[in-house]
């Protein structure tokens, strides 16, 4: 159990990263939550003190360098360390890359991977100087393969997994650890209507409830479901004829 931590919670106001800071405040910890819509920060930040937990609010738009940093020191000045970060930011809509534009995609791009590394060096840098820290990323099972319709998406998550195995080893020596964790299909308010097939979809509370165990066991590298994480396992050491076969059954006809 995560009891009596200070834990940054970055993209806090809705989806996972609101149940996870939800299910957190019942064990006595700091939660440091942010995102851009400081009214739904506040609802939370009330929510998070009614279950006897401390709770500090801090509007940031993860896609600003200097949001971002600026974040990171706000918590310091008010709470002193921040022993794990939770960076829970992202968006996956689906794309059609012989319509996508360039700046469409650039935009995703930042969306999925600037935003982590916009969060990740301040951190780093705070950590260092504590000897310790826990940093955890939400990335997506998407990371593993170039899905149809999420080309961009799993671009983006793929260079974030790529970027936490290298701190993994780099930064071993002052005390850091990282998690990556991937869910497969969420059932968010997001992705409702987005026209990708989501099979073996499972709840907020339930991905929440993954995501806290990750933190727990502290594993390298945590997929969940099982389902759909044994199917991605299998596609990576299928022949890539036959994955993107059976990968272009899931593309609509008039996609």
């Amino acid at each position: 159990m995560i009891s009596n931590k200070t834990i940054l919670i970055a993209g806090a106001s809705s989806g996972i990263g609101r149940q996870v800071a939800l299910l957190l405040s019942q064990h006595n910890n700091r939660l440091i939550i942010s995102a851009r819509r400081q009214p739904e920060l506040e609802t939370l930040a009330r929510e998070i003190q009614a279950n006897g937990s401390q709770a500090l609010a801090i509007p940031c738009d993860a896609l600003s360098q200097q949001q971002a940093q600026d974040c990171i020191k706000q918590s310091i000045a008010e709470l002193k360390t921040i022993d794990i970060a939770l960076l829970n930011i992202g968006d996956g809509p689906a794309f059609n890359m012989s319509k996508a534009s360039v700046d469409e995609i650039n935009h995703n791009t930042q969306l999925n991977y600037g935003t982590q590394v916009n969060f990740l060096v301040p951190l780093i840098a705070q950590m260092k100087q504590q000897g310790f820290g826990l940093i955890a990323h939400t990335n997506s099972l998407a990371g593993f393969l170039g899905l149809p319709m999420q080309g961009p998406y799993s671009a983006a998550k793929a260079a974030g997994r790529i970027l936490m195995d290298s701190c993994r080893i780099e930064l071993e020596p002052f005390g850091l650890k990282f998690v990556s964790i991937y869910p497969g299909f969420v059932a968010t308010e997001r992705v409702q209507g987005d026209g990708i097939p989501s099979p073996f979809e499972i709840s907020e509370m339930d991905a929440a409830k993954h995501v806290i165990r990750a933190l727990e066991k502290e594993k390298a590298d945590y997929l969940f479901p099982f389902m759909t994480a044994s199917l991605i396992r299998l596609a990576r050491v299928l022949p890539k004829s036959l994955t993107n076969k059976l990968l272009a059954k899931s593309v609509p006809a008039d996609y």
